[in-house]
């Protein structure tokens, strides 16, 4: 088979951590300061799954309105993309915003492989019952989001800390990988 290439976008409500999760999986850094992305910026990954080098081209396309009309240049040639949200219970609405994102990405993209990042896990006070019961409600606002849209999958991420950053780039590497087989 040798070399396969895939372009992602990653997309999201402005800053859920979609910048930092490409760079946590790409480069194994995290950065404090939040720099709001300009239009769209793009990293080259490359992964080897049996024997065949994978490349990714994962363009991390900023949320802001102001790039509403740039966005549609950018989803051209996607062959996957990744919806993020923030899982952070103080920023919640960003779960309200996937419709949005999706709607988006199917007129831009079709019907192309989809998956789902809760991002910012590592801001979830566990030890407060009261948001934990609010957790347990939009839980099952995302399983509906889930059913609705068909993602491949759903993982709850922290760009910080690095959990279920590699697991979840790797599945939808992995995926897009035995597609193209």
């Amino acid at each position: 088979m040798g070399e396969i290439k895939h372009k992602i976008v990653v997309i999201g409500a402005p800053a859920v951590g979609k910048t930092s999760l490409v760079r946590k999986y790409t480069k194994g850094e995290f950065q404090k300061e939040y720099i709001s992305t300009l239009g769209a910026q793009f990293s080259r990954y490359e992964e080897m799954i049996e024997n065949n080098k994978v490349e990714l081209i994962i363009w991390d396309i900023a949320g802001q309105e102001a790039w509403e009309t740039m966005r549609k240049k950018f989803y051209i040639g996607s062959s996957a993309g990744i919806v993020v949200f923030s899982h952070a219970l103080d920023e919640l609405e960003s779960i309200s915003e996937i419709q949005k994102w999706m709607d988006e990405l199917r007129s831009n993209c079709g019907e192309i492989p989809v998956m789902l990042f809760g991002n910012k896990i590592d801001l979830i006070d566990t030890n407060d019952l009261e948001k934990n019961e609010k957790l347990r409600g939009s839980d099952s606002n995302i399983e509906k989001l889930i059913e609705k849209h068909n993602f491949l999958e759903y993982y709850k991420t922290s760009a910080l800390t690095g959990e279920g950053v590699k697991e979840a780039f790797q599945s939808l590497v992995h995926k897009l990988y035995h597609e193209a087989k």
